[in-house]
């Protein structure tokens, strides 16, 4: 594993076309914003496994672990990908 630190409004670009930018410390969380291709699946460990296994997600599963009592704006829509890489 790759172990890099970051401070905020950093970032780091993985393949050219998907960069990672840390939006915001606060307290022990970090919260990251995540640019990428459209086509490119991007999820929360927990909600992958729970496609992994098949299970239907609902509306609550979706939902960022914070989203209740976080008053913090949502994040901002992906741009769409203009240099992707086939």
């Amino acid at each position: 594993m790759l172990v890099l630190s970051r401070k905020k409004d950093e970032s780091i670009v993985i393949n050219n076309d998907i960069t990672i930018v840390v939006v915001e410390i606060r307290g022990d969380k970090v919260r990251l914003g995540v640019e990428a291709p459209k086509e490119v699946p991007v999820h929360r460990r927990e909600v992958f496994e729970a496609i992994a296994r098949g299970e239907p997600l609902d509306a609550a599963a979706l939902a960022p672990p914070e989203a209740a009592g976080d008053a913090a704006s949502p994040p901002e829509p992906r741009p769409p990908a203009t240099d992707a890489i086939p």
